[in-house]
């Protein structure tokens, strides 16, 4: 009696029966009932995210810009969500959400409360604050819910807050770009202020030149002059007694013509009475006038004489009206001439000032000259430094300072579904609870192979391969149901199901070992045994998640290295790693139907706890 001979013997032992046969379909199904309604159940549960219903408050009502824009991102916000179609969502009131949310009536609900889009300007008002959304969830709805919501949030506060950052970051470029017109035009002022600083400058030398040449001529000017009063007033004393000469010398005239006038007057007075004497005489008229012809000789010389007085005398008066103006004229010019003299003096003391605040003014202009041009150059320096954008490069500019990393997705090797993700660990552990359940109807040991006398590894090889046999049938069903029906499709069929035949064997010579060296505690072992593989095979999260005391278990128990073949194989991963699992699992293969042997040498010895076990399945 060889290995397969034990295999056939107890193959025909389980199958004896129409109901032993429907036992073995059973059998065979159950991986396929575990793995596959699991993953059929689970394929893509996020396709109908659509059909939860979450409520939607919106009592945000806009605001008003520092620019005069108009804003309502409480209600934009709400309208996309409302048309992205993600959740069967129901816009209501606070107070009916909240109470929906508490009774089950809406997974979560999403409140945007008053002040929401006033609060996202708060920044232009250099009041800058968190714009608030309010999440209510239940967990007594669905634990899953409250971790939904808040995925949901998150992506409603990403967006929210690339909007913003791209309005923020435009009105800052464009800021940036009026600042650059602004030290342009600021620029070309310094510029014009340096020229107009410099034109001072050499103004203001030329004034304090001028003034110091004032200041010499009027200083020179003051020395001469020192003298003048005293000189003037003599002058005026002088003319003064001129003038009162002349007033003498002028009435001396005036009563030289008086005398002469009545001198002549006297010659005409005495002709008349030479006529009347001369008649008197008995003188004709021819005689008399004879001697008053004689006698009028005389008044030509007299006459002559009256004239030349009187143009002596006006001459006479002239002089001395002029000779009293001059002398009046020397009197003021005397009083005035203090006056100018300490007037030239204070000129040339103000001209000395002159040229001390021209020369202080020509420093200063240098100075503003030297300081035009440093803020001349250092605005040309920041109008280069401060970059020229147009709209459309500000656009381009903000959008990517909103959302500066894009992420491009290069899968080595991806799962299709969320199912898809599940169903390498789902199928290593329907693979185990398959072998698992085998030995509920499969024995561990030939009995009448130990009465013949077999060798052990024989009775231990034929006890392995029946139940083998029908874990490979497992297999084939759980894979083809798994990839057709659930439409969970591995990138490697025939080294899936190669893997898979291997990770059956496997499980079932571990679980056959554990029956044969134990018995019915090494049956309740397997059952604990796949408790721990759930724990540590790192079956829906990394393994390096689970506390660290388990990361030993996850290195040694064999469903780890399962979980890990099938994912290359489905997804398309690494080859190398296949190949080092199927070492490991064949290894655990080999070890185990070595260990099996060893409870098949034992159970060739009958003990008193063989025959009345303690423990009977």
């Amino acid at each position: 009696m060889n290995s397969l001979r034990i295999a056939l013997t107890e193959l025909r032992r389980i199958t004896a029966g129409r109901l032993a046969k429907l036992v073995i379909v059973a059998l065979v199904l159950v991986p396929t009932l575990y793995a596959g309604l699991y993953l059929y159940a689970n394929h893509d549960p996020y396709a109908h995210f659509d059909e939860l219903p979450a409520a939607l408050v919106v009592e945000d009502t806009g605001a008003t810009t520092t620019e005069g824009e108009e804003i309502d991102a409480g209600r934009d916000v709400a309208d996309k969500l409302l048309d992205s179609g993600d959740f069967d969502w129901t816009e209501t009131s606070a107070a009916e959400a909240e109470t929906g949310v508490q009774e089950g009536d809406y997974y979560f609900a999403l409140r945007i409360p008053e002040g929401f889009s006033r609060t996202l300007t708060g920044a232009e008002r250099l009041d800058p604050k968190q714009a608030q959304i309010q999440v209510i969830t239940n967990d007594a709805n669905s634990y899953l819910s409250t971790t939904i919501a808040t995925n949901v949030t998150d992506k409603v506060r990403d967006a929210i807050a690339s909007e913003v950052s791209e309005q923020a970051a435009a009105s800052f470029l464009l800021g940036i770009s009026d600042l650059r017109s602004g030290l342009v035009k600021a620029a070309d002022g310094a510029a014009k202020l340096e020229k107009g600083a410099g034109a001072l400058r050499d103004g203001a030398g030329k004034l304090a030149t001028g003034a110091g040449d004032l200041e010499t001529g009027l200083n020179t000017i003051e020395g001469k002059v020192t003298d003048l009063p005293a000189k003037t007033r003599e002058l005026a004393t002088g003319a003064r007694k001129v003038a009162d000469a002349n007033g003498e010398i002028a009435a001396t005239g005036q009563r030289a013509a008086t005398a002469v006038d009545d001198a002549v007057a006297a010659y005409e007075s005495n002709r008349a009475d030479l006529d009347a004497r001369l008649e008197a005489q008995g003188l004709d008229e021819q005689q008399r006038a004879e001697v008053l012809a004689i006698y009028d000789r005389g008044s030509a010389p007299l006459d002559r004489v009256d004239q030349r007085v009187g143009d002596v005398s006006g001459q006479l008066d002239q002089l001395a009206t002029g000779a009293d103006q001059v002398a009046d004229g020397n009197e003021q010019l005397a009083d005035a001439m203090p006056d100018l003299v300490a007037g030239i003096s204070k000129a040339a003391d103000g001209a000395g000032d002159l040229r001390t605040g021209a020369t202080q003014l020509r420093d200063g202009a240098d100075k503003l000259t030297t300081g035009a041009g440093d803020l001349k150059k250092g605005l040309q320096d920041g109008a280069e430094q401060a970059p020229a954008t147009n709209e459309e490069l500000r656009d381009r500019i903000a959008s990517t300072i909103a959302d500066p990393v894009a992420i491009e997705s290069v899968s080595e090797a991806k799962a299709s579904s969320y199912g898809a993700g599940l169903a390498p660990f789902f199928l290593a552990l329907g693979a185990w609870i398959g072998g698992y359940v085998l030995f509920l109807l499969v024995r561990p040991i030939s009995t009448r192979a130990l009465a013949a006398n077999q060798t052990p590894i024989r009775v231990a090889l034929g006890g392995w391969l029946t139940p083998a046999l029908i874990g490979a049938a497992q297999m084939v069903v759980v894979l083809v149901v798994v990839g057709l029906a659930v439409d969970i499709t591995p990138v490697n069929w025939l080294g899936t199901l190669g893997f898979l035949l291997l990770t059956s064997a496997t499980f079932i010579a571990i679980v056959h070992m554990l029956n044969a060296l134990l018995g019915a505690p090494g049956q309740f072992l397997g059952l604990v045994l796949m408790v721990v593989q759930l724990v540590t095979a790192g079956g829906t999260f990394p393994w390096q998640t689970i506390p660290e005391p388990l990361h030993g278990l996850h290195h040694i128990l064999p469903m780890s290295y399962a979980v890990d073949g099938l994912r290359q194989l489905m997804y398309g991963g690494l080859s190398g790693r296949v190949v080092a699992d199927a070492l490991v699992l064949a290894a655990f293969l080999v070890g185990a139907l070595l260990l099996t042997s060893v409870g098949a040498r034992r159970q060739r010895v009958w003990t008193p706890k063989r025959v009345r076990p303690e423990i009977v399945l």
